[in-house]
């Protein structure tokens, strides 16, 4: 006992950077939870933060990889914008199928991804440079395209990228008679349940798997029970979403476009050769230039790859918003890159993980919808991220400081 005690005490000091988001996301929810009454992990709300937020999940995978790879990129909300626009003239304007105007969405966001990798790989400026004149490029463009006026509605079929819900192949059970929430009949997605479980199995597995694969190596691993506890926690929080998700209105089909890149993008950080050239350039340049890496190839595909996913992005959103308004993904980038800083990326870049992104998302999702249950002003919303994404990079400092690492 005393064994596992000195692991969760090394955890939470010298591990900070990557176990600190953890513990503080689980502490905004509780935090959230009770000064919205509960309202916060209602079914209805927590289906709701999924598709609300799912358009930042999608970037901050791309974003984790621009950040490691020691750039920003400051454009992706103009980016989105542009690429919506895009997509809105030729369904809503011209007339073409839905589907046309989602593939659109995706080539027009890989062509701006190519426009600015060239600059930044092979012409020599700084992304910040190149990635601040795109975000005013790319909005006079949406301006331009859009004629300064919205365009709506889309198809339904469009609208059901981001709005839709499978139709449960297994049919729904009911349940109820009880009090509060069980108060009424109510009709639970059987098949978002299996979606659940066959999650926390694959977990269970891969960590299975992963630990083994350690222990091979004579790598150090956490102890039976705190590898143990760490199972069960995750385990209850995936059956607890995929129930919320069952209990009001299934399974979302932009989750599973989410879950589908989730997976693609931790094989391609953390299993490719692009994704070790990619931690090898942020970590240490001149190191990695000496082992043969190829770094304006590296740097090129990283901005084409963050092209492709807000053009992704932009399908989403687009959907979710049922048409392209000039103003569209103002400020988006602030999302975006506090995702990745608050999930643990590093400032000097060559340290972050998709999974810390993707928490540090999810952080700003219930924070952002927290506020919005409360009635906190959009001015004091807009505060409180900026001082989240100051706070979060003061952290990252603190840890090299202590590290020896910077001045």
């Amino acid at each position: 006992m005393n064994n596992v005690f000195t692991e969760v005490k090394d955890l939470l000091t010298h591990n900070l950077r990557t176990s600190g988001i953890y513990i503080a996301f689980v502490a905004i929810i509780l935090l959230f939870t009770i000064l919205t009454g509960g309202t916060l992990l209602s079914p209805e709300n927590v289906t709701n933060i999924v598709l609300q937020n799912a358009h930042i999940l999608i970037m901050a995978l791309g974003m984790i990889l621009v950040i490691v790879g020691g750039h920003i990129d400051l454009s992706v909300g103009s980016v989105l914008a542009f690429a919506s626009a895009v997509s809105a003239v030729l369904v809503i304007r011209m007339g073409m199928p839905w589907w046309v105007g989602v593939i659109a969405a995706i080539v027009t966001g890989i062509v701006v991804g190519v426009w600015q990798g060239y600059w930044v790989a092979y012409v020599g400026i700084p992304a910040f440079i190149v990635t601040l004149a795109g975000m005013l490029l790319f909005r006079g463009l949406t301006w331009l395209v859009l004629n300064n006026v919205s365009l709506s509605p889309f198809p339904t079929d469009y609208r059901e990228v981001a709005s839709g819900f499978l139709d449960g192949p297994f049919g729904t059970i009911t349940v109820g008679q009880g009090e509060g929430l069980m108060s009424v009949p109510q009709t639970v997605d059987i098949f978002t349940l299996v979606i659940g479980v066959l999650a926390v199995i694959g977990i269970v597995v891969s960590s299975l798997r992963s630990r083994r694969t350690r222990q091979g190596y004579n790598q150090t691993v956490e102890s039976m029970p705190l590898f143990v506890l760490k199972l069960v926690v995750i385990s209850a929080v995936l059956l607890a979403f995929a129930w919320a998700l069952a209990y009001n209105r299934g399974f979302p089909i932009v989750l599973i476009i989410v879950a589908v890149l989730i997976l693609i993008y931790q094989v391609i950080a953390n299993r490719t050769v692009f994704g070790r050239h990619v931690y090898a350039v942020g970590g240490n340049l001149s190191a990695a230039r000496l082992s043969g890496v190829n770094v304006r190839s590296v740097n090129f595909w990283i901005f084409v790859n963050m092209g492709f996913l807000t053009g992704v992005a932009a399908a989403v959103f687009s959907s979710r918003s049922n048409g392209a308004q000039p103003g569209m993904g103002n400020m988006f980038e602030l999302d975006v890159i506090a995702a990745c800083f608050i999930g643990g990326a590093s400032t000097m870049g060559g340290v972050g993980r998709v999974g810390g992104a993707l928490v540090g998302g999810l952080v700003m999702a219930v924070m952002t919808n927290g506020m919005q249950l409360m009635g906190v002003p959009q001015s004091s919303q807009q505060i409180v991220k900026g001082l989240v994404l100051l706070l979060a990079v003061a952290f990252d400092i603190y840890n090299k400081r202590r590290a020896g690492t910077v001045r």
